[in-house]
């Protein structure tokens, strides 16, 4: 009553190569796809890390860093994967050097 009677229509028989002309139409999409993926999302990220490892090994006694947390300090001693930094006068805390987020300019911290 509220619904009409629909009638499929059946498909013409497909060409022999239409499943793979339509594969090589959809294919530089992909890959255009993935290119803007690359470039807009992957490429800066590595970047990034990449800067951040450098700054890592470039740390030096004396550095005043912020660690991920928000902590300020000045390193004190330097490990292979830690980092001791002095807080506050007398006070020192050991870090993982992946926490550092920033070296900041000599007298930041006062």
């Amino acid at each position: 009553m509220f619904i009409s009677s629909a009638f499929a229509q059946t498909a013409p028989a497909a060409a022999a190569g239409g499943e793979m002309s339509s594969l090589l139409t959809q294919l530089p999409i992909f890959a255009v796809m993935f290119a803007v993926m690359y470039f807009v999302m992957i490429r800066p990220q590595m970047k990034k890390q990449k800067e951040h490892r450098a700054m890592i090994e470039a740390l030096a006694k004396g550095d005043e860093i912020a660690t991920v947390g928000g902590v300020l300090g000045k390193v004190t001693k330097l490990g292979d994967s830690y980092v001791s930094i002095e807080v506050a006068n007398g006070v020192e805390i050991q870090i993982q050097r992946s926490a550092v987020v920033q070296v900041l300019p000599k007298g930041s911290i006062k």
